[in-house]
């Protein structure tokens, strides 16, 4: 801890902590960002990035401690670089991700009990069937594209009929999220174009949350049900609905996409997986881990506060590195090596505290069943073309991933 009387680092004046000339935003950043975190990572434990004019944490401790102090690095501000406090919101705030306690309380608890492991178990054995009918069907193909056959196709056959979604319009699930992510980033061109076409999924997903839209029995109904019961507002539930539709599909298809991009990477890997198919959930995890789908968030400072002897003012906002800290060698042994029998828990893939990824759960189904069905039917999984990457600036995935697959 330092002196009571050290200097407060408020924005560019940012005292006695190393200013580094790093844009987490840009192409090349996005491309290979593993040299760039180990930068962060031994500069100290927080930085100073002038291009943005925030506070950056990229080890593993800061950026958990961070995480786990939702009172002093709040979210109802913004998870993004754009300030609530300072600036009009591009769309209405998540009730979930860009809430504090105790308003955010009430309204969790309403989708952890809509997202339950009962829930889970209730349609595990539907998820599974389809898992095991959807690798079948891209074995007979055996040259397919790992994204759009798979990480994509496969959720976006599941996870819309569990929430309860008509069967129309569901192509614009996927860019939804795609802007809702992008929109957490600077003012940059993948903001902005992103914002800019983003009327058309706008307004599918505004339409699809309300009551009348949605079937009886899923996820969305049991959302609204809620709020006939008087748990929460009326008006909450449409924006508790949207939520899921944002959470539920961009963690599952990133993570499936690694996951598998991980066993072409380290085949190893797979045979191990094939050995033992009860690793399936585990190798998801570590995929989750190795590749962190999710890569930043901010938080912004509610008061004077000391992170790791840096004093920081209050309104600042702080960038964390969730990737950095998923390969922090001061967390992980051999941090860059994707290990399906590793202990992953602790991992930020999908957060920590109070604001972890609401549709943790059903990511964590999808993925494992894929994997499992995986293990049962594939022998080898071949790179045939060239990977190309999706930008975006909070997520990590790939556009395309041409595979081929061996059938076991």
């Amino acid at each position: 801890m330092s002196a009571p009387n050290s200097p407060v680092s408020t924005g560019a004046d940012a005292a006695g902590i190393p200013h580094l000339d790093i844009d987490p935003f840009a192409i090349d950043f996005f491309d290979n960002p593993y040299p760039t975190h180990e930068r962060l990572r031994d500069s100290a434990p927080v930085v100073y990035l002038d291009k943005w004019n925030v506070f950056g944490v990229a080890r593993y401790a800061e950026v958990h401690a961070v995480l786990n102090d939702p009172l002093t690095f709040c979210s109802s501000r913004g998870v993004g670089l754009s300030d609530f406090k300072k600036e009009k919101p591009w769309r209405p705030p998540s009730l979930i991700l860009e809430a504090d306690p105790p308003a955010h309380t009430r309204t969790r608890a309403v989708l952890s009990k809509v997202l339950s492991p009962a829930a889970m178990k209730r349609i595990r054995d539907h998820f599974a069937a389809a898992a095991e009918a959807k690798i079948d069907e891209l074995l007979q193909r055996r040259q397919i594209d790992a994204i759009a056959d798979l990480a994509e196709a496969y959720p976006l056959s599941v996870f819309p009929d569990a929430m309860g979604l008509r069967p129309e319009g569901r192509e614009h699930l996927l860019p939804y999220a795609g802007v809702v992510f992008n929109a957490f980033g600077p003012p940059n061109e993948l903001r902005q174009t992103a914002i800019e076409r983003s009327a058309p999924h706008q307004a599918y997903v505004a339409a699809q949350c309300q009551r009348g839209n949605l079937a009886p029995g899923g996820f969305g109904a049991a959302v609204h049900a809620f709020a006939e019961s008087g748990e929460i507002a009326p008006d909450e539930a449409p924006l508790l609905v949207r939520s899921l539709l944002s959470a539920g599909l961009d963690t599952t298809v990133n993570g499936i996409g690694a996951a598998v991009y991980c066993l072409a990477r380290f085949p190893e890997a797979l045979v191990r997986l094939r050995h033992e198919p009860s690793l399936a959930r585990n190798a998801f995890e570590e995929a989750v881990r190795f590749e962190s789908p999710v890569q930043t968030f901010f938080r912004t400072s509610s008061r004077e506060v000391e992170i790791s002897g840096t004093r920081i003012g209050e309104g600042e906002k702080i960038l964390m590195f969730l990737g950095a800290a998923n390969r922090d060698p001061r967390r992980w042994d051999d941090p860059d090596r994707y290990d399906i029998t590793r202990k992953t828990s602790g991992h930020v893939g999908f957060g920590a505290g109070i604001h972890m990824c609401v549709g943790q759960l059903v990511a964590r189904l999808e993925g494992e069943v894929v994997l499992a069905a995986l293990a049962r039917k594939v022998a080898g999984i071949e790179i045939t073309g060239p990977v190309k990457r999706r930008y975006n600036n909070t997520l990590r995935g790939l556009e395309s991933l041409p595979v081929t697959l061996m059938p076991a």
